[in-house]
């Protein structure tokens, strides 16, 4: 009678679910025609995946994508080519008017696509977790910590024993939005020990210069004492260890991308439908990881094709984030990505 009756139970179920209209996904915003974009390199993957699976579900559009750089990308764009550019470092005042110039005298709008941690990449012999201050991180980069057995990093460490390794500071030679960013974090966290403005091409002297995410990775995981500043996905994928950062209320957070999230989510666009994010520092704790990037895609108001227009509606979509999830970057939190699908509707 047991087995008769639970039979019975899972055939009403059935029965309830066939008769359960399916909720549909929201459709896919399709034109005919063909876009293009180019620049950051460092959300190549994600993009990637948008235009496969835009191009899946818009059998009329053709969408391109020259991962260039962000420098190069945005000068591109400036010079009146592609419908967009990604950059990892929002414009500053000289690139924004030329913007406007090259939008017909309308400003430019970012457009926030993708986020993630940058993680500080290290390799010290015998040293298996390592927590960093924001002000002992601008002293290594600022070449004031020579030695990993330094008090600084000591107080950062109790209990853990450290080497007398020297330290070898790793930077990026070329333009780079992970240097723009890493140089932002550290003025704005640790102005006392960091007397340089945020700037994509490296201000401080000494340390090792390379070119290229996959260079420094390269160069951190060969040299013991080295440390180094990268996407964190190039951390993962050549299995660096990764420093525990300190936020503002002096707890240390792992460049997860779930906390890199926390921190975008208490960040304030610039206004109106220009999406530039300012992070404030003071504000990240409780989990946030206050070291991160933020991938921007940046089109003009009006003049983009219908295919631009409805491929960065996609990306904008929940399924587009998604789509950038799975492809290992951190989706945006749902109330900027509702701003900037709302900034993407009004695009003409």
């Amino acid at each position: 009678m047991k087995r008769a009756s639970a039979a019975a139970l899972a055939a009403l179920l059935l029965l309830a679910a066939c008769d359960e209209p399916e909720r549909a996904a929201d459709p896919v915003p399709c034109a005919a025609g063909s876009a293009a974009g180019q620049g950051s390199s460092a959300q190549a993957n994600a993009v990637n995946e948008w235009i496969k699976q835009y191009q899946i579900a818009c059998a009329s559009a053709a969408v391109e994508y020259a991962s260039v750089g962000s420098g190069a990308g945005v000068r591109t764009f400036l010079a009146g080519t592609g419908d967009f550019a990604g950059t990892d470092a929002a414009l500053g005042d000289a690139d924004r008017s030329a913007a406007a110039t090259r939008c017909g005298g309308e400003p430019a709008v970012h457009l926030p696509m993708v986020i993630g941690p940058i993680a500080l990449a290290y390799n010290v012999a015998g040293v298996g977790e390592l927590r960093l201050a924001p002000a002992t991180i601008a002293k290594i980069f600022n070449g004031g910590i020579t030695a990993w057995n330094d008090k600084a990093v000591a107080a950062d460490n109790p209990g853990v024993v450290l080497p007398a390794t020297p330290v070898r500071a790793v930077h990026r030679r070329d333009g780079s939005g992970t240097t723009a960013n890493f140089t932002r974090f550290l003025a704005g966290t640790a102005k006392a020990d960091w007397p340089y403005e945020p700037a994509g091409a490296w201000p401080a002297p000494g340390g090792v210069a390379v070119s290229g995410s996959d260079r420094l990775v390269s160069a951190v995981a060969r040299t013991d004492g080295a440390i180094g500043y990268v996407e964190a996905s190039y951390a993962r994928v050549d299995e660096l260890a990764t420093v525990l950062v300190g936020d503002a209320r002096g707890d240390f957070v792992p460049p997860t991308d779930e906390a890199a999230a926390a921190a975008v989510a208490t960040a304030t666009p610039a206004g109106g439908d220009d999406l530039r994010l300012e992070l404030n520092y003071a504000d990240l704790y409780g989990g946030a990881y206050p070291l991160v990037q933020v991938t921007y895609e940046v089109v003009c108001r009006s003049g983009a094709s219908a295919v631009a227009r409805g491929f960065l509606a996609y990306a904008a979509s929940p399924a587009g984030q998604a789509a950038a999830g799975a492809a290992g970057y951190a989706p945006l939190p749902d109330t900027l990505r509702e701003r900037v699908a709302a900034v993407v509707a009004n695009l003409r």
